[in-house]
């Protein structure tokens, strides 16, 4: 799973809240924090094998009346008995199959699980079935969610009525972590696998899509259909899928597999540029692994409503409706590209090999974030993966997990596991391995443990085992540091010459708090001109000091040369040396740093001078930020980026870099950009059509407002959405209210819709009609019931103060304008402390 839903929340809070720590002073047990539960391995007392599932929707009561026969094994002792997760349901008959008869069972049931009596003592080399027939309530369960599953019912059915207006009706599910017991009995834990076959009855007009592959279709008297899926490769339970509804479907090929994407039809013109890279990403993850796509097909399908990112079932990966990206939004790139990459890697680590317990989800998470890495430095160069590197480890450092564990026994509840920790933090240790062992002991290593634990489950010791048999290094102390420690170094480091010794010195200091201290690999370069030297170095102590010769004081010394430690650095260096590691040394956070350093400077002409060379560097996501960083206030700034801004503006071949260089442009409030401007609004790119409108304003509001109002009356999205509704609001049209309530109650949740809170809330205060005063309410109110889940639950209050505040205007306001019942209703809600 890859959960990317509200990323700017969680950088609001990274940025704030996460910033705070908290201290537990005496030793009074009434202070310290109640010790976290340890959580074991699920015990294995019967094994699954095979699971048949017969389902039938009744669409008017969202439910499933299943009947299901699930074939299993005792895992080593003899046992009588048989315990399956099954959540919410209505049990109706429980019976052992046998001859083709059912015998039926006793059995309890307390809502959550199912304790059979088999009438008989089953040896391991026994296998037996069970027969289920059940009612399937998923609307009625109630169960707590989670940051990156907002709850846990399972099976979920969309509009299924047909009573929202411009919504599809569908049904999908999402099991991870243990949601798949609310719509079929099972046991629903990681460590189990087993294969399966699912027969799904739907009406006709609707598609569907499973686990495996569609063996039969048989069309019924009804006006329905009924659709046969088998899975013969056994899986985890979490992983198993069942979508139903009115696609599109592309199709595509891997090796004679068939690749497909369920899209809404309206999207069926761009699914190939949405999701046409995969059968390339499938050969390049099967060469890297050594192991070929293990399973019979793949296909990805967006649902509606879905909020957890994307998920990775086996054979049938889910993503939200934030995939379906139009013709103009994929102008500026695929935003999702990464995601797909990520739940394909899943494929391999995740489902073909299996985290045994949830305290082990490095093994699936981690992987499938690097795998992201992976694929831009391949696909898009070493820049590109380094840029999504430095952002994730970011991510990391911004999150305030410096005490969590990757590999972690101990925990509240298993939805915890989906963290920073698991996610960013893991990719970038895998990264620093690979640097470590390097590239030919990194992609054997992960053959060694994929092959050897093939359709099994797996924990991180056993990756451990793989790197340790491949390159005959013992890595329990790589292990130990990072799988099953926590935090990261904070490193001080300073550089100096000795002229008398010619040797040059390196100090690195750990600077973490507490007694921990780090073993880091580290390459160190030296530079005299455009020459380097390297300098193999492990760092150890509290304090290390490193000395080289050098017969001359040198140009540049860059420690963490190949910049992938995960570690926070404060350096000594100079402006000159900044300038050096940003022409020589290369890597893209060589010259990001050097980038960050001249725009703190920018009133010495060196360092304009290298923020302006950042204008033209290589990678275009350093053309992006040196333009961003460019203070234009400084008169002798202003002067001096004019020219390769104009240029950049107009004929940059990114749209993201032309996008940023138009909004700096129109800093300059300068008529005689009026031209570009006007062009550049009806730019196939959102973003570069909405800066451009925002510059256009700086000259020309009247002709600015014109261009929003002939804008609004045309489909947009992003940053031109949000451009043309904030131009109506501060133009004081009093329609424009009505269209961005409206609009907004619309969107589906996702990162833009909670960066369009601010123009929404703005709306709202002016909205007159209270029957759309209401719904707006409560649409916000239910999208930051959403939100809130993102947020560790001690940080909530802070990140999410200003939007509360942000709602007390709005009450005020509707209460200046005289309209009570508003004003009272959304007071209610507030009072209600509902997020």
């Amino acid at each position: 799973m890859k959960s990317l839903f509200l990323a700017g929340v969680l950088c609001l809070a990274g940025a704030g809240a996460f910033a705070q720590t908290t201290t537990i002073q005496g030793t009074d047990s009434a202070r310290r924090p109640a010790p976290l539960p340890y959580r074991a391995t699920s015990e294995k007392i019967n094994d699954l094998v095979h699971t048949k599932l017969d389902a039938r929707f009744d669409y008017s009561k969202s439910q499933l009346k299943g009947k299901a026969w699930i074939t299993l094994r005792p895992h080593f002792y003899p046992t009588d008995s048989l315990r399956l997760d099954a959540k919410g349901m209505e049990i109706r008959e429980v019976s052992l199959v046998k001859g083709g008869v059912n015998s039926k069972l006793k059995y309890d049931y307390n809502g959550e699980q199912l304790a059979i009596r088999l009438g008989r003592t089953f040896r391991s080399n026994e296998p037996y079935t069970i027969y289920i027939d059940y009612i399937a309530k998923p609307d009625e369960y109630k169960t707590a969610g989670s940051a990156a599953i907002t709850d846990a019912k399972g099976l979920y059915f969309i509009n299924p009525r047909g009573e929202e207006p411009n919504k599809p009706t569908q049904i999908w599910t999402q099991g991870e972590t243990e949601a798949t017991s609310v719509w079929v009995p099972t046991i629903d834990k990681p460590n189990q696998k087993t294969t399966e076959e699912i027969l799904m009855t739907v009406p006709a007009k609707y598609v569907t899509l499973s686990n495996g592959l569609l063996v039969k279709q048989t069309r019924n008297a009804d006006g329905t259909r009924t659709d046969h899926w088998k899975m013969d490769q056994p899986h985890a339970p979490y992983l198993f899928f069942m979508g139903v509804g009115d696609f599109s479907i592309t199709k595509d090929k891997y090796k004679g597999k068939e690749v497909s994407y369920y899209v809404e039809k309206d999207y069926a013109p761009v699914a190939r540029r949405i999701f046409g890279n995969t059968p390339e990403m499938m050969a390049f993850f099967s060469r890297i692994t050594g192991v070929d796509y293990p399973w019979a097909k793949y296909a990805q399908i967006v649902g509606r409503d879905y909020v957890s990112g994307a998920m990775e079932n086996t054979t049938a990966t889910l993503h939200q409706e934030s995939a379906q990206q139009d013709a103009r939004e994929l102008s500026d790139g695929n935003d999702w590209e990464g995601t797909i990459a990520h739940e394909l890697f899943h494929q391999w680590f995740g489902d073909y090999v299996t985290a045994e317990s949830w305290s082990n989800l490095t093994l699936n998470e981690s992987f499938a974030n690097y795998s992201e890495y992976l694929w831009n430095e391949y696909k898009y160069g070493k820049d590109a993966a380094d840029a999504h590197n430095y952002s994730d480890m970011q991510g990391y450092l911004m999150s305030g997990s410096d005490k969590k564990d990757l590999v972690r026994f101990q925990y509240n509840d298993k939805e915890d596991m989906f963290d920073a920790v698991s996610y960013n933090k893991g990719g970038r240790i895998l990264n620093m391995l690979r640097t470590y062992v390097g590239d030919s002991a990194f992609f054997k290593a992960l053959n060694v443990y994929l092959t050897t634990n093939k359709f099994k489950s797996a924990e991180a010791q056993q990756l451990r085992l793989a790197f340790e048999d491949v390159t005959g290094k013992d890595l329990n102390w790589f292990w130990n540091q990072w799988y099953y420690g926590s935090g990261h170094p904070k490193l001080d480091i300073n550089y100096s010459y000795d002229e008398a010794a010619r040797m040059v010195r390196v100090i690195v200091q750990q600077k973490q708090s507490g007694d921990k201290l780090f073993t880091l690999p580290v390459n160190i370069d030296v530079y005299n001109g455009a020459n380097r030297s390297r300098h193999f170095v492990w760092v150890t102590g509290r304090t290390d000091t490193f000395s080289f010769a050098s017969n001359a004081k040198p140009s540049l010394v860059n420690f963490d040369a190949d910049k992938v430690l995960l570690a926070t650095k404060t350096e000594n260096k100079t402006l000159d040396e900044y300038i050096h590691q940003y022409k020589y040394a290369g890597n893209y956070l060589d010259r990001r740093e050097a980038l960050e350093l001249a725009a703190r400077r920018q009133e010495d002409p060196k360092a304009l001078d290298l923020l302006l060379q950042g204008l033209a560097d290589r990678y275009e996501g350093l053309r992006s930020y040196a333009a961003s960083r460019l203070d234009l206030k400084k008169e002798a700034v202003k002067t001096a980026a004019e020219a390769p801004l104009s240029k950049l503006a107009a004929s940059d071949p990114k749209r993201t870099v032309k996008a940023v260089a138009i909004t700096k442009l129109g800093e300059y409030r300068k008529a005689q950009y009026s031209p570009l401007f006007r062009t550049a609004v009806n730019d196939s790119s959102y973003t570069v059509a909405g800066n451009a409108l925002e510059a256009l304003a700086k000259i020309d509001s009247a002709a600015a407002i014109g261009e929003a109002k002939r804008l609004s009356k045309e489909k947009s999205k992003g940053k031109l959405a949000s451009s043309v509704t904030g131009l109506l609001l501060a133009s004081g049209d009093p329609s424009a209210n009505e269209r961005i309530v409206s609009d907004y109650i619309a969107m589906a949740p996702s990162q833009e819709k909670y960066t369009s809170m601010g123009n929404m809330l703005k709306a709202l205060a002016q909205t007159a009609d209270p029957s759309l005063f209401r719904r707006g309410v409560d649409d916000v109110f239910a999208f930051l019931g959403i939100v809130v889940k993102q947020i560790p639950e001690e940080f909530r209050d802070q990140a999410l103060g200003p939007v509360n505040e942000q709602l007390k205007k709005v009450v005020k306001t509707q209460r200046d304008a005289g309209r009570t019942a508003s004003a009272e209703y959304l007071e209610q809600k507030l009072a209600k402390k509902p997020f």
